[in-house]
């Protein structure tokens, strides 16, 4: 149960008549003016009314649903990064695979076997194998079938006499670019 607040008793209430204004002479306070003024629960503590407080937690409410949003986006856009990878990944491995299959067919052909077993010398007995040596040197620019040599490609040889006229009278691109003859 309850009980009804208590009235304060006229000591009581000496000191808090004491703190309140006197009222302006010719004004007498209404009951709900004096209602008001004579309760403290009614006043805002620090600025904060009911309305604020509201507003604010629905800007809290508000801030929270935005930061969740941000997240989210967050972790699709790198959740479709890592998607894009995985396909390029996908897309290597495939083609990793299909070249190992290709090397497969290749290595299983009698042609390739016959051509590694003359390595350990198990060729045809007609054969004679040979070994580069180590140390032997590289092969010449021009030398045949170097990439130097293309096959059909016309080559311009000049004749010894065409070197020992370009030698004592100079060359004819000597003439244009208006350099001297070279003299030996």
């Amino acid at each position: 149960m309850s009980r009804p607040p208590a009235r304060p008793t006229a000591a009581e209430s000496e000191p808090d008549r004491a703190e309140r204004p006197e009222p302006e002479a010719g004004s007498t306070p209404t009951p709900a003016a004096a209602a008001a003024i004579g309760s403290l629960s009614d006043l805002p503590v620090a600025g904060l009314t009911r309305r604020r407080i509201a507003l604010l937690i629905g800007a809290l409410v508000a801030a929270w649903v935005i930061v969740l949003f941000a997240r989210q986006v967050g972790e699709a856009s790198e959740a479709t990064a890592r998607a894009s990878d995985m396909r390029a990944s996908n897309a290597t491995l495939a083609r990793d695979v299909a070249a190992a299959q290709h090397e497969l067919t290749l290595i299983q052909q009698q042609a390739y076997i016959e051509q590694q077993a003359r390595e350990y010398r198990l060729g045809h007995p007609r054969e004679i194998p040979f070994i580069l040596a180590d140390d032997a040197p590289p092969l010449a620019a021009d030398a045949p079938g170097s990439a130097a040599v293309r096959l059909g490609e016309v080559v311009d040889r000049r004749t010894p006499i065409e070197s020992w006229l370009d030698l004592l009278f100079g060359s004819p691109d000597d003439a244009e670019s208006g350099l001297p003859p070279a003299t030996g």
